[in-house]
């Protein structure tokens, strides 16, 4: 398992939810500036300078419900409000896009730049905010300055790292299917065409050589597909062609997206031991999480600008269903944790995250770690 990933895994879902949370403001014709006011928020929250420089320190993936964990806390960090049913459905559009990305990167590098595809996304969503661009470039030099130099094999085990994170995973989601690039068990299918890797030829020659390496005899074979060869490499750049359309905004075009779970998705969630028992660590890595994302303050809907709900289907009564139908299991309940308690077990914790205090807020008068202890007790 890589120790790399963990950056590439929270900045590719985070985008994927940016699209999403664009697509549905649209729809329910939430007035522009109230929708750019929620982008705004969620980003600058997203690219926070202290939780990018935790974010790409090495380390182990977070469990899967410690991550959904931050994307509740980051969807929120704005006037916008998503009920339990919506912010599931959110989370499996996010989580089942990326899946896709990560299995048709044509070279698993190339998971740099569906990343980059994103960032590039996001700095569309904050053209009239300089300060918020200056953290997404900021966040796009640590990236270059810590992928710039892996090689094809430290890449690899990224990727399989990514997939390993994705594997139980099998919702139906409705732009995969009627594009059918989606089963209806929750399967992606993968193409047989289209450009082959950059570097790759196209299938259909083998080349034989002798003990000097010499090239002695071809042969031709039908590997009954349709490449073609790549046009040219992505750049790796600030700002350039990344060529590769993994990982650009799937809903620009205004198209309702439903999520289904499969049935093979149901019988694997009742049999994942994570979803069943709790892990015996989770409160200590949620505890750091709140440690972590103090500078992820909730706003309080008040004053001029009051509060809205989003709704991520078409009608309410398609969200109670919703709410009702999902197995218990995928609901992602979040564990409500007791800070104060004990305290010898997190004293060494509470000194390390100390360290990284988000100090370039304004004081408040409440507590942010109060305040996201709070929220997750409340759900």
């Amino acid at each position: 398992m890589s120790v790399r990933t963990l950056p590439l895994l929270f900045l590719n879902l985070g985008g994927e939810m940016l699209y999403i949370l664009d697509q549905r403001l649209r729809a329910q014709n939430i007035p522009g500036d109230k929708a750019r006011k929620v982008l705004n928020d969620i980003i600058s929250t997203m690219f926070n300078r202290k939780f990018m420089e935790e974010l790409f320190k090495p380390q182990e993936l977070y469990s899967k419900k410690a991550l959904r964990t931050v994307y509740d806390r980051l969807a929120h960090a704005s006037i916008m409000r998503l009920n339990q049913a919506s912010m599931d459905k959110l989370y499996d559009l996010m989580t089942m896009a990326f899946k896709y990305q990560v299995l048709l990167c044509p070279r698993p590098r190339d998971v740099l730049l569906v990343t980059f595809n994103h960032l590039d996304a996001i700095k569309g969503f904050i053209q009239d905010s300089p300060t918020i661009l200056h953290q997404v470039d900021e966040t796009f030099r640590q990236l270059t300055e810590t992928y710039g130099g892996l090689s094809a094999g430290e890449f690899q085990m990224i990727r399989q790292t990514l997939l390993s994170f994705f594997q139980d995973l099998h919702i139906r989601v409705s732009i995969f299917l009627k594009d059918r690039v989606q089963n209806s068990n929750g399967r992606f299918v993968l193409p047989v065409s289209g450009p082959v890797p950059w570097g790759t030829e196209v299938p259909g020659l083998i080349r034989m050589f002798n003990r000097k390496g010499e090239e002695v005899r071809k042969a031709e074979f039908k590997h009954g597909g349709n490449y073609v060869a790549a046009p040219k490499e992505g750049s790796f750049e600030l700002y350039g062609d990344r060529v590769l359309k993994l990982g650009t905004n799937m809903y620009s075009v205004n198209r309702p997206v439903e999520t289904h779970m499969s049935g093979a998705s149901k019988n694997l969630a009742s049999q994942t031991q994570e979803s069943i028992a709790p892990n015996p660590l989770a409160k200590e890595e949620l505890n750091l999480l709140a440690r972590l994302m103090g500078g992820m303050e909730i706003k309080k809907p008040s004053g001029p600008e009051p509060g809205f709900r989003l709704n991520l289907f078409t009608t309410d009564e398609e969200e109670e269903q919703a709410a009702l139908t999902r197995p218990e299991e995928l609901s992602y309940e979040v564990i409500n944790i007791q800070a104060t308690q004990d305290q010898q077990r997190n004293e060494e914790l509470a000194q390390i995250m100390g360290e990284f205090e988000v100090m370039d807020q304004p004081r408040r008068i409440t507590s942010k770690g109060d305040d996201l202890l709070a929220m997750m007790d409340e759900l």
